[in-house]
């Protein structure tokens, strides 16, 4: 019977434990869709969220270290029921929108207080989950190995990381995932609870574990050292740091693949569940030398440029090498574990180092720097940090010579990889006019006086180019030459006399090119650095004979709040390179877009992407508000600084399109069974190409 009740209560164990981390891990990206279009669909919004959840961790260990050593098994029953109790209460999870922004105040401050407000306190006990309930299972479960539930705990969150872009969403709308979100928050707070409840007897009594680290236990169960402590924090903030920073990093330069961020989140808990599940994955003769080549593939892979290294090649080595420095910096962790006395410090300290490091690229990195330099700081960081956890703990380093050898080796090496990075940064430099960075991503003006004109990138993404001799400055460049989609459009609708052209996305303000007088040009930037660039260091804006209007904050907010701007076209072109802010896309956004349009308007939407086919999100939009969509295809010109694009160009009257070179547009092409995109409802997967 002692076993049965043993194996009953093993398993309300794991259920809480896998339940807590599924429910974390599924919040994040729930919550980032809900609130997502409302700070201009941008991927810092997915970093700041990360900031957040890592803040409220900390907080959620802080309270299970104290309620564990100070409070008596009754009392602790007591005080976690009862909150567990005031979360229901706050079910289901929406987030107001008397949050919504109305200007330019400050997105991560405003992100923060809407995410506290909505979902903070079930996050909170969320996140006490994990060491609470291993702290109560060793208490009751003599000898029983408890570092396993950690690994359990990371196997949930993995396995809710990757069903919701390929499960949840694609079936779901956002409404009902957030219905189906708090139908399990309830089923974890009823077994939960019940474990609470069971123990509220127990003896405050703990067991020391297995696998021991040999530097604690040495030391019986006396207090551990501050250099103790400060190690666990430095070996989980590394690859906290080298997590988001990696993400970027292959989203900006390698590959703005849609869905690529998980691919490093999901290797950073895999290697949380190898190195906590037993103690033979990790093995430092193996990882220690592959852990060199890995920082040096990390600091020398984006010195090679983006056209090197074949894609699949580049992207392979970079996340093999980002595998590795995890596995390296977590199996040190768990080799350092303390008994199970310490067991709440032990994930306080793993808590913080991963609250510091998400802190420093989400507040610290976008106002301290002008450029992504996170990865490069990350990459020495994890060599350092490693180096000081070996030269406490690796037995191999106890003669003086060893040592010696091994602090020279060291340095020389970080020397090295350092001096690459800076050399790196210095090479990107090299041109620039100006630089600055904010929420909303890294901005770089390159001046190219020997080619002739002007550049504005985004992370490696071009914003726009103007020719700098005073005969072509004025010509338009890069996908909005007369050819392409929205000029197009714009020429066309001139025809009938002065224009007023609405353009969400300001770019370089390209478009005020075709400006005349008597013409209404209304730009819509959600990015004052974007905004302060184009009008210093570009002069379309200046040059220009139309009346210009720029509008600071997101386009489909400003719309939203807007009387019917009677625009003769409006241009839709809000995107960073192959990075989609689906907002912009809905049956919403294009409610707005129509009552903003004069009944014979038109509506341009930029559609080139190498990664996504947008023409069926496109196409199921029109049909619902009476558009005749038509695709626009242009080549490129090297010598006019123009790019191939594709638009998309829809006006009610399908006439419209029997004018000039549109005769020759083809209509878009659909897809029988798509689902329309809506607010509630959207799915990258489902037009991934």
């Amino acid at each position: 019977m002692q076993n049965t009740t043993d194996l009953k209560a093993v398993f309300l164990y794991g259920l809480t434990i896998f339940l807590s981390a599924f429910l974390l891990f599924q919040v994040q990206p729930i919550m980032g869709k809900l609130i997502l279009p409302w700070f201009g669909g941008s991927a810092s919004v997915w970093t700041t969220c990360m900031l957040f959840f890592q803040a409220l961790l900390l907080l959620g260990y802080l309270y299970t270290h104290w309620v564990v050593n100070h409070l008596s098994p009754w009392r602790q029953s007591v005080l976690h029921m009862f909150l567990l109790f005031c979360c229901v209460l706050l079910l289901p999870i929406t987030p107001s929108e008397l949050w919504k922004p109305t200007g330019a105040e400050n997105p991560t401050l405003r992100i923060l207080g809407l995410l506290s407000a909505s979902i903070g306190l079930p996050y909170l006990l969320l996140s006490t989950t994990g060491p609470l309930v291993q702290a109560w299972f060793a208490r009751e479960q003599s000898g029983a190995v408890t570092y396993r539930l950690f690994a359990l705990s990371n196997f949930g969150s993995m396995l809710a990381l990757l069903a919701y872009p390929f499960v949840i969403e694609p079936l779901l709308p956002t409404r009902w995932q957030s219905l189906a979100w708090s139908g399990l928050f309830i089923l974890f707070v009823l077994a939960c609870g019940s474990l609470a409840w069971r123990g509220r007897h127990a003896q405050q009594h703990v067991l020391p574990a297995n696998g021991d680290n040999p530097a604690i236990r040495d030391g019986a169960l006396s207090t551990i050292s501050w250099s103790q402590l400060l190690l666990w924090i430095a070996l989980a903030a590394c690859p906290s740091i080298l997590m988001v920073a990696d993400t970027s990093y292959l989203t900006q330069n390698i590959a703005p693949i849609p869905l690529l961020w998980i691919a490093p989140l999901a290797l950073y808990l895999l290697t949380f569940i190898l190195c906590f599940e037993r103690q033979g994955w990790y093995q430092r003769r193996i990882f220690l030398p592959l852990m060199v080549l890995s920082l040096g593939a990390l600091t020398y892979l984006p010195t090679l440029g983006l056209s090197e290294v074949p894609l699949f090649w580049a992207m392979s080595i970079n996340l093999l090498s980002f595998f590795v420095v995890c596995m390296v910096c977590h199996g040190e962790l768990a080799s350092q574990k303390p008994p199970t006395q310490h067991l709440t410090l032990f994930f306080l300290m793993l808590s913080i180092g991963g609250f510091l490091g998400g802190f420093f690229v989400g507040v610290i990195a976008p106002y301290a720097f002008n450029g992504h330099y996170e990865l490069s700081v990350a990459v020495v960081l994890s060599g350092l940090v490693v180096s000081a956890s070996l030269w406490r703990s690796w037995p191999i380093l106890s003669a003086q010579m060893l040592r010696l050898s091994f602090v020279m080796s060291i340095t020389v090496f970080l020397a090295v990889l350092a001096a690459v990075s800076v050399n790196d940064q210095m090479e990107e430099a090299d041109g620039v006019e100006m630089a600055g960075r904010n929420f909303y991503g890294s901005l770089r003006v390159f001046a190219f006086p020997e080619d002739g004109f002007r550049s504005m990138l985004h992370g490696q993404i071009v914003h726009g180019k103007q020719f700098m001799s005073p005969e072509r400055e004025m010509q338009p460049t890069t996908y909005y030459n007369a050819d392409a989609g929205a000029g197009m459009a714009i020429t066309t609708q001139m025809t009938r006399g002065p224009v007023r052209v609405g353009v969400i996305g300001l770019g370089v303000g390209t478009l005020a090119a075709y400006g005349r007088l008597g013409d209404t040009y209304r730009f819509y930037e959600i990015d004052p650095l974007v905004m302060n660039m184009a009008q210093k260091n570009f002069n379309f804006l200046s040059l220009t004979k139309a009346k210009t209007k720029l509008v600071l904050g997101d386009a489909r907010l400003q719309l939203e709040a807007e009387p019917a701007q009677q625009f003769d076209v409006l241009v839709v072109d809000a995107f960073s390179g192959d990075s989609v802010p689906v907002h912009l896309l809905t049956r919403e956004a294009f409610a707005q877009y129509e009552r903003h349009l004069k009944p014979n308007g038109v509506l341009a939407v930029h559609m080139t992407n190498r990664f996504l086919e947008l023409q069926p999100v496109i196409q199921t939009a029109a049909d619902q508000f009476g558009f005749t969509a038509r695709l626009v295809e242009s080549v490129g010109d090297q010598d006019r600084l123009v790019y191939a694009s594709r638009w998309a160009v829809l006006a009610k009257d399908a006439k419209w399109f029997e004018q000039g070179p549109l005769k020759e547009a083809k209509a878009l092409e659909g897809r029988a069974g798509f689902v329309p995109w809506t607010d509630d409802y959207s799915s990258l997967f489902a037009v991934v190409k």
